[in-house]
C-alpha cells in the first residue's frame, strides 16, 4: 500500500449497519473516523463510545468541520440524496448506502452538483470488491467457463420485519427487495459482465400490510407501498441475458443459487453478494460434478467499508475508485427501468451506462489496497 496523506471521515446514521464501517474503516491506517452523526444525538453518541470514537455531534456539526474531508451516508434511503446533497456543498466526498437514490432525477441531481464541486461520489454495496465475486471474476474473465450467455440470480426470503428493529423504510418508496437488496446483485453483475443494455419486468404486492415481529416494535401494522415480488430480465451489452428474481413473500425458503452464470464451456455458481465470502464452484462441460474452486482474493469475510478505504486512498492518489457513482447511478438506472417496464408493459432500454471497476489485486492481504 502507498505511504499516503491520512482522512478524517465521519459517519453520518448510527443504525445497525454502522457498526460493520465503523469496525472495517478503523482497521486501515490511513483512515481515521473522526465523529459519529445521527438525528438522535445520543445514538450517535452511544455508537461513538462504543467503537472508540471521540465525538459526537449533529449532522450540521459535523458537515461544518474542515477537518472531515469524506463523509459516510448511513441513512435511510429518502435520506441518501438530500444528505448527500448537503454534504457535497459542505465540500464533502460523500460514500453513501444503497440504493444511491429514490430515482434517477435524484441521483443526477448528485452526480451533477459532485462534478461541479470537484468531489468524489462512492456508493455500496461495495461487497463486491471481496472475496466471493472477485474470485468469480478471474475465472470469467480468464475463460474457464468460456463467454457468459445467461444466467439466473435469486434473492429470496419473507421480508424484513421478523429481525429488523425498525423494519418500516423497507416498504416505503425506496425500499423493497429491488431497491433494498437489488444493489447487491446488480453491482455483482455489472462487476462481472460490465453495463446493461435494455430490461424488462414484471412486479407485484402480495401483502398490503405486514406486522413487525421484531422487537422493540413488536405488533406494529405497516403499510406496504412497494412492489415485494419482482421477476426482471436483464439484456447486458454483451448479449448476456441474466434473469433476476427478488421478493419479499417466499415465506416457505428456497433453494435456489444466489447467482448462477451459464458459458459457453461450463457454468459458475457466485455466493451471496450481501457478503464477501463463500464458495465459487463450477461445473465445466463433460463433467458431471460441480467443484468448488479456489478462492483466490482476500476480504473473505466482512468487508464492508472497504469502499470507502479504496475511495479515500482514490481520492489520494489520483486513481478512479472502484465503488463508483457510475456504477451506482446504472444500477438506479436499471432498477427504475424494471418498474418502468412492469407498468408499461414494454422493454426499457437504459439510456446510462458504466465501465466495470478495475479487478482487486489477489496479492494482497486483508485490510491493503493497490495505488
Amino acid at each position: 500500500m502507498p505511504d499516503i496523506k491520512p482522512m478524517q471521515i465521519g459517519i453520518i446514521g448510527c443504525g445497525s449497519i454502522s457498526n460493520a464501517y465503523f469496525n472495517a474503516c478503523k482497521k486501515f491506517p490511513f483512515l481515521t473516523v473522526a465523529a459519529a452523526a445521527d438525528l438522535d444525538l445520543e445514538r450517535a453518541k452511544a455508537k461513538a463510545a462504543e467503537h472508540g470514537v471521540t465525538r459526537s455531534c449533529s449532522v450540521e456539526d459535523m458537515l461544518a468541520d474542515k477537518e472531515i474531508e469524506l463523509v459516510v451516508n448511513l441513512t435511510i434511503p429518502k435520506a441518501h440524496a438530500p444528505v448527500a446533497l448537503k454534504a457535497l456543498d459542505a465540500g464533502k466526498h460523500v460514500f453513501g448506502e444503497k440504493p444511491f437514490a429514490l430515482n434517477r432525477a435524484e441521483g443526477e441531481a448528485m452526480v451533477a452538483k459532485a462534478k461541479a464541486k470537484g468531489l468524489r461520489l462512492g456508493c455500496a454495496p461495495d461487497t463486491v470488491l471481496g472475496c466471493a465475486v472477485q474470485s468469480a471474476r478471474k475465472y470469467i474473465d480468464e475463460g474457464v467457463v468460456g463467454p457468459i450467455i445467461g444466467g439466473s440470480a435469486f434473492m429470496l426470503c419473507g421480508g424484513h420485519e421478523t429481525w429488523h428493529p425498525s423494519p418500516e423504510f423497507y416498504y416505503e418508496v425506496g425500499g423493497g427487495p429491488m431497491f433494498d437488496m437489488g444493489p447487491y446483485y446488480l453491482h455483482a453483475l455489472i462487476t462481472l459482465l460490465g453495463p446493461v443494455k435494455r430490461v424488462c419486468g414484471v412486479t407485484s404486492t402480495t401483502f398490503p400490510t405486514r406486522t413487525i415481529t421484531s422487537q422493540p416494535k413488536h405488533g406494529k401494522v405497516v403499510k406496504v407501498d412497494v412492489p415485494t415480488h419482482i421477476v426482471t430480465v436483464l439484456e447486458f451489452s454483451t448479449g448476456a441475458v441474466i434473469t433476476l428474481t427478488t421478493s419479499f413473500d417466499i415465506k416457505g425458503g428456497h433453494t435456489m443459487p444466489n447467482i448462477e452464470l451459464y458459458g459457453t464451456a461450463g457454468s459458475i455458481q457466485v455466493a451471496d453478494p450481501n457478503g464477501t465470502g463463500g464458495p465459487v464452484k463450477i461445473k465445466r462441460a463433460k463433467l458431471h460434478d460441480w467443484t468448488e474452486y479456489e478462492r483466490t482474493h482476500p476480504y473473505k469475510d466482512g468487508s464492508r467499508g472497504v469502499g470507502v478505504a479504496d475511495m479515500a486512498q482514490a481520492i489520494r492518489t489520483g486513481r478512479p475508485h472502484r465503488a463508483n457513482d457510475a456504477i451506482a447511478m446504472h444500477a438506479l438506472d436499471v432498477m427504475q427501468a424494471v418498474h418502468d417496464a412492469s407498468a408499461s408493459g414494454k422493454y426499457v432500454t437504459l439510456t446510462s451506462t458504466c465501465e466495470r471497476p478495475a479487478p482487486m489485486r489477489s496479492d494482497l492481504p486483508d485490510w491493503t489496497l493497490d495505488g
